[in-house]
């Protein structure tokens, strides 16, 4: 087994002093940035000196910024790569290369991980990725692992006689396990200890994927080429793209993700380098090191902060940068997939399962030995969802004392408040308006898009959606923290991923509280002053609206629209020749 004493961090010096000056660079923008905006801030609220609510709404107000301060400079970085570098991808992935002249000699286990999951969906994947494997000259260096956390009896039945059948299928061709566990300790991260603890010796690598991804033969070999020609890379993270999809919702969102990352990512691998993140899926991971240096820990206590790490990734991402090795993300856009959420209520769903996984990183903090970035990401993973409670708090303070004041003009000038809002708006979308501004400068790029028209019709429409996606997501982020103090958790339930139309039952029964919500403060400030409810109205609109706007993204007749009319499409949909997006279509059938 290797350790880590083998990679000493100074093994090149003129890269981590260069890695180290990018840091320090990022540090002083992102801190000039922020106190710039806080300066601001308080010229707005300091109209008649500086008492302690506006104390409270400054500190709010700066914890609300560095998600967002963060993504705009990851995004002004990422737009200058992409302009200026030939190679965009070799500019913040040097040890990555297109041409391979070695042979793959590591084994390498392939891993689907499954949970009372939809079986032929998840059995298609698997024999996809098989036969794509099965065709190749290395054939004999990938198993594949079919490991169940299955808690419903028939739900295993049902996965017991597919695989029977995928391995006949595959008999003599590659190499396929199927476990169903006994007892669901752990969440995933424990199902993949299990595969450690029986399997993970006899493999180099294992690239892990879960019931709603897939990835391309080619983007495997990839991966595998990569980390064996690169003893130092522990984690390789392959950035992932969505499927196409005929739900609205998942259309419209993947869409605006995509734009959304391509300048983030490549922004922030140039200055986060050999600590990058790890998203739990689609990745290569060194199997020697990750046995012997990420076992999760047991959170000490009780509460719903407690026990088993939900969210493991991040964690084993740090503990495998602590243990010597690299972990870095390939920011290439193509071969690797994932089904996202087909309607609001199970984005939300998602999205409560990280904040409660993430909010468990609030005890691990404190972890020795941990590079400054790797607690940087711990910090940055928390304040993604502190940051939601924190708005609800503010705002509730600024109804407060609009309704005691009478006028907005007691307490802030109007004039700087708006600006402020639209230097923050503008801050917030620059990741997507620099991805944007890149495809359409690019010939290439922009026709796989289906053209500029194309382009600007979907961001006009993603960019509503998220206007109105994001208050309805914070709210719900907020509430549900509220409900964690109280011990209320997430727990560990079984995704509805196929493609469904909503009810207004179900969609009222989730979100009457975002409604309420947006009700009152609506109320609250247009009873004040009509320019306060119209400065508020973006944020106010997405929670009035949040059940129709839950049930008209899952309705099948707007799903038809859009995919009739290619709004919101992404390459792989207009270029739907390969393998792997035919594999896939049954969850975007429209009967």
């Amino acid at each position: 087994m290797i350790g880590a004493s083998n990679f000493p961090d100074h093994i090149d010096d003129v890269t981590q002093l260069h890695m180290r000056a990018r840091r320090i660079f990022f540090f002083i923008l992102v801190t000039a940035t922020v106190l710039f905006l806080a300066h601001k801030f308080v010229t707005v609220v300091g109209v008649n000196g500086f008492d302690f609510l506006d104390f409270v709404m400054t500190a709010l107000f700066v914890i609300c910024l560095p998600w967002t301060v963060i993504g705009f400079w990851n995004g002004i970085i990422g737009f200058c790569v992409m302009q200026m570098s030939e190679n965009p991808v070799n500019a913040v992935a040097p040890f990555f290369t297109a041409a391979w002249t070695t042979p793959i000699k590591a084994s390498t286990a392939i891993l689907f991980c499954v949970r009372n999951e939809d079986v032929e969906t998840v059995f298609r994947t698997v024999e996809s990725v098989a036969d794509g494997l099965s065709k190749t000259d290395y054939k004999k260096q990938f198993h594949i692992y079919i490991l169940s956390d299955t808690t419903d009896v028939l739900i295993a039945e049902a996965e017991d006689k597919a695989f029977n059948v995928l391995e006949l299928q595959f008999l003599n061709k590659i190499k396929i396990i199927y476990r169903l566990r006994d007892t669901n300790t752990g969440f995933k991260a424990g199902n993949i200890r299990d595969f450690c603890d029986r399997w993970g010796m006899n493999h180099d690598f294992m690239i892990v994927l879960d019931a709603d991804s897939i990835m391309t033969t080619e983007a495997i070999l990839n991966l595998v080429y990569t980390a064996q020609d690169n003893p130092r890379l522990g984690i390789l993270q392959h950035l992932t793209v969505g499927l196409p999809s005929n739900s609205a919702f998942t259309r419209i969102f993947q869409f605006g993700m995509r734009f959304g990352m391509r300048s983030y990512t490549l922004g922030s691998a140039w200055w986060q380098g050999d600590c990058g993140p790890y998203w739990g899926h689609n990745a290569i991971i060194r199997m020697a090191p990750f046995i012997a240096h990420c076992k999760l820990p047991i959170l000490e206590g009780s509460g719903p902060l407690s026990g088993d790490i939900l969210s493991h990734d991040q964690i084993e991402a740090v503990l495998m940068r602590r243990s010597g090795y690299e972990c870095r993300v390939l920011p290439i856009e193509n071969g690797s997939f994932e089904e996202n959420p087909p309607t609001l209520l199970e984005f939300l769903r998602r999205d409560l399962r990280w904040c409660q996984g993430n909010m468990q990183y609030l005890k691990l903090l404190g972890m020795k030995g941990i590079k400054p970035i790797s607690r940087y990401q711990l910090f940055f993973a928390i304040g993604m969802f502190v940051g939601a409670p924190a708005t609800l708090v503010f705002w509730s303070i600024v109804a407060f004392r609009l309704l005691l004041s009478g006028t907005e003009d007691l307490f802030f000038r109007p004039e700087e408040a708006k600006n402020l809002v639209l230097i923050y708006l503008i801050m917030g979308f620059i990741p997507k308006i620099a991805s944007l501004a890149h495809v359409i400068l690019d010939t290439k790029l922009r026709a796989s898009f289906g053209g500029g028209l194309k382009i600007i019709y979907g961001s006009v429409i993603e960019t509503l959606f998220s206007f109105l996606l994001s208050p309805v997501a914070a709210a719900s982020e907020a509430l549900f923290l509220i409900r964690l103090m109280f011990g209320k958790a997430v727990g560990w339930g079984v995704h509805k991923r196929g493609y469904h139309q909503l009810s207004f039952e179900e969609a009222s029964r989730k979100l009457l509280p975002h409604t309420l919500i947006g009700i009152i403060f609506a109320a609250i400030f247009g009873y004040v002053s009509v320019t306060a409810f119209w400065w508020t109205l973006p944020m106010n609109l997405g929670l009035i609206i949040s059940i129709p706007l839950a049930i008209f993204t899952s309705n099948f007749k707007f799903g038809r629209f859009l995919k009739r009319n290619n709004l919101c499409a992404t390459p792989e949909e207009l270029n739907s020749s390969s393998c792997v997006i035919e594999s896939q279509k049954s969850e975007s059938v429209i009967a």
